[in-house]
C-alpha cells in the first residue's frame, strides 16, 4: 500500500501531463476566453439591431415596441402603403451602393462559411447588411429578424477568429459561439442558441466545441435579459392534452404543418425565380416590393414586420378561423415579396407565423369536429408553430428547444416531439431539403450529402495537380486520346474518370487551349488528399 501511495504522484502525473500538454497545445484556453469576448461583442450588436428596428417603427407608427399589427390598424392607410416603398429606395440605394453581392447575408451565408474552413465573413459588409436588415424590418418588410442577426454575430466572430490566426478547427468553433450568442440573445433561449450553433451551422456536436459555444451563448443570454427582460418572447395561456386520444389528432396536425412548410417554401423559391426574370434596376425592386407590401398591409397589418404579435395573438386563441386561414396565405405572399425583392431579413419567424396559423386554425376545426376531446386552440398554436418551423430551417432538435424557451411550456413535449418529427419527415420526402440548404444549392453548394460529398465537390484539380518541370513538353500530342482533366473539374470528378479508366496519372490541360498541358495529377495523390479531407472531419467531430 505505501509503495502504491509512494507511486500515485507520478502515476498521476503521467496521465495528467499529456493531457494538459494537449490540451494547451490546442489553443482551448485562449478560445475559451474568445468565446466570452465573442459573446459580449454579438450580444451588443444583437441589443443595436433590435433598437435599430425599434427606432424605425417609432419614425412612422409612433411605438417603440413590436406591435406593429396594432399600431398600423391605427395608422392613415396612405403611410402604411408608402412606408415600406419609400423605406425600399433607401434599401435599394444602400443595396447597390454598399453591398457587392447585391443581397443581404443570412444564415446560409453563415453555413458556407463553416463549410469552407470558418471563412471570414467581411465585416463592412457584414455590418452594412445588418444596417439594411434593421431598416428593411423596420418599416415593414414581412421577415424575420434571427437570421440577420445570425449573420451579424457571424461576422464579428470570424473576424475574430481571422484576425487572430486560429486552427481551422478554432474558426469554426468561434464561428459557432458568434451563432449561439446571436440566437441566444434575440430569443432568450440560451440553451437552444447552443443547440442550433452545433445543429445548423457546425453540424456535429463536439465536447471541444461544446464549451465555449456555452459560454457565449449564456453570455449573450445574459446581456440581452439586462436590457430587455427574462420574460419569454410569446404570453401562453393555460393549455393541457384533454386526452392522449388526440395523439392521431397530433400526428394528423404534424402532416398538416409539413404540407404548410414545403408550400411556404415553394412560394419562396418560385416568387425569387420569378423576379430574377423581370428587368428592374436594383434600386427600385425593394420599393416596388415594398409597394405590394403596404398595400397588402393596409388590409390584413398582422403581415407587416417580424410578426412577433400577431403570432403571439393566435397562440391565445384571438384571432378566428377564417383571419387565420387568410393571413397564412397574405403572411406567405408577403414574405415571398419581400425577400424577392432584395429586403432584409430572414425566414425562422415567419415561418413561427405561419405554423402558428396553421396549428390555430386546425384546433378550431377540431374542436368544431370533436368538443369533448380537442384541447384548446392555443396548444395546438404552439405545436404548429414548432413544427412549421423546424420543417423550414431543417432543425428538429433546436426549434423544439426554442419553443419550449420561447414560450415556458414542457408539459407539450409528447406532442411537441410527435407533430414536429412528422412534419420534418414531410417536408424531407416531398422537397429534400431545408430553406437554407436550397440557397447554398442555387450557389453551387450541397451540404446536404454529408462532409464527405462537399470535399469532393469543391476541391479542384487546380488544388492538387502538380505543375509542368521546367523544360517539359506543354503540348499535347494529336494522337493522344487518353482523358485530361481541367483545373477546374473537381474532386468527385477526377477520382471517376480515374477508376474507370483504371490511369496512375493523367494531365491537366489549359481551360483556354486544350492541346497545352499545365500539370499532372496521380490517382495516388488525389486519394491522399480526399482522405485527409475525412481524417480532419472525423478527428473535429470525436474531440
Amino acid at each position: 500500500m505505501r509503495e502504491i501511495i509512494r507511486q500515485l504522484p507520478e502515476v498521476l502525473t503521467t496521465w495528467i501531463r499529456p493531457n494538459a500538454a494537449a490540451f494547451l497545445q490546442s489553443r482551448e484556453p485562449l478560445l475559451w476566453l474568445l468565446a466570452m469576448l465573442t459573446g459580449i461583442a454579438v450580444a451588443i450588436a444583437a441589443i443595436i439591431f433590435r433598437e435599430a428596428i425599434l427606432l424605425t417603427h417609432f419614425l412612422w407608427l409612433g411605438i417603440t415596441t413590436e406591435n406593429v399589427a396594432t399600431a398600423a390598424a391605427n395608422t392613415h392607410w396612405l403611410i402604411v402603403l408608402l412606408t415600406p416603398a419609400i423605406g425600399g429606395l433607401v434599401v435599394g440605394w444602400l443595396l447597390t451602393r454598399f453591398i457587392a453581392s447585391r443581397r443581404t447575408g443570412g444564415v446560409a451565408d453563415v453555413m458556407e462559411a463553416k463549410a469552407r474552413g470558418g471563412r471570414n465573413i467581411e465585416m463592412k459588409e457584414g455590418l452594412m447588411s445588418a444596417l439594411i436588415s434593421a431598416l428593411s424590418l423596420g418599416v415593414g418588410a414581412s421577415a424575420g429578424r434571427e437570421g440577420p442577426i445570425v449573420h451579424l454575430g457571424a461576422t464579428i466572430s470570424t473576424s475574430i477568429g481571422e484576425k487572430l490566426r486560429l486552427p481551422a478547427w478554432g474558426k469554426k468553433t468561434l464561428l459557432g459561439c458568434g451563432v449561439a450568442a446571436a440566437v441566444s440573445a434575440s430569443f432568450n433561449a440560451p440553451i437552444a442558441g447552443v443547440l442550433f450553433a452545433h445543429e445548423v451551422i457546425l453540424g456535429h456536436y463536439s465536447k471541444r466545441s461544446f464549451i465555449p459555444i456555452v459560454i457565449s451563448s449564456v453570455i449573450g443570454t445574459i446581456l440581452s435579459r439586462m436590457r430587455f427582460g427574462d420574460d419569454a418572447a410569446f404570453t401562453i395561456p393555460d393549455y393541457q392534452i384533454t386526452s392522449y386520444l388526440e395523439l392521431p389528432a397530433f400526428a394528423l396536425l404534424g402532416l398538416t404543418c409539413g404540407a404548410a412548410a414545403v408550400l411556404f417554401q415553394f412560394a419562396l423559391i418560385g416568387t425569387d425565380y420569378v423576379a430574377r426574370y423581370v428587368t428592374m434596376p436594383l434600386w427600385l425592386r425593394p420599393a416596388v416590393g415594398g409597394l405590394m407590401i403596404g398595400a397588402i398591409g393596409i388590409v390584413f397589418p398582422q403581415v407587416l414586420g417580424v410578426g412577433y404579435e400577431a403570432t403571439d395573438m393566435a397562440l391565445n386563441s384571438q384571432y378566428t378561423l377564417g383571419l387565420m386561414l387568410a393571413l397564412i396565405v397574405f403572411k406567405t405572399a408577403a414574405t415571398s415579396i419581400t425577400l424577392a425583392s432584395r429586403f432584409g431579413g430572414g425566414v425562422f419567424s415567419p415561418s413561427l407565423y405561419i405554423g402558428a396559423m396553421t396549428g390555430g386554425a386546425f384546433g378550431l376545426i377540431a374542436a368544431g369536429l370533436f368538443p369533448e376531446l380537442a384541447s384548446s386552440g392555443g396548444l395546438y398554436a404552439i405545436l404548429g408553430m414548432g413544427a412549421v418551423g423546424a420543417a423550414v430551417i431543417g432543425a428538429p432538435i433546436s426549434t423544439l428547444v426554442i419553443v419550449f424557451e420561447l414560450t415556458g411550456g414542457y408539459a407539450l413535449s409528447i406532442a411537441l416531439l410527435l407533430t414536429v418529427s412528422i412534419a420534418v419527415g414531410i417536408n424531407q420526402a416531398i422537397h429534400g431539403r431545408s430553406y437554407f440548404q436550397w440557397q447554398l444549392e442555387t450557389r453551387g453548394l450541397r451540404i446536404r450529402d454529408g462532409p464527405h460529398g462537399f470535399a469532393a465537390r469543391n476541391t479542384r484539380v487546380a488544388d492538387i495537380m502538380v505543375p509542368l518541370a521546367e523544360g517539359e513538353e506543354p503540348k499535347r500530342s494529336t494522337e493522344d486520346d487518353s482523358p485530361v482533366l481541367a483545373p477546374d473539374t473537381t474532386l468527385e470528378v477526377a477520382l471517376q474518370i480515374f477508376d474507370q479508366g483504371g490511369h496512375a496519372r493523367l494531365h491537366v490541360i489549359d481551360a483556354r487551349d486544350e492541346s497545352v498541358i499545365i500539370g499532372q495529377v496521380s490517382q495516388v495523390a488525389a486519394l491522399r488528399v480526399y482522405n485527409k479531407a475525412l481524417v480532419d472531419i472525423s478527428v473535429e467531430e470525436h474531440r
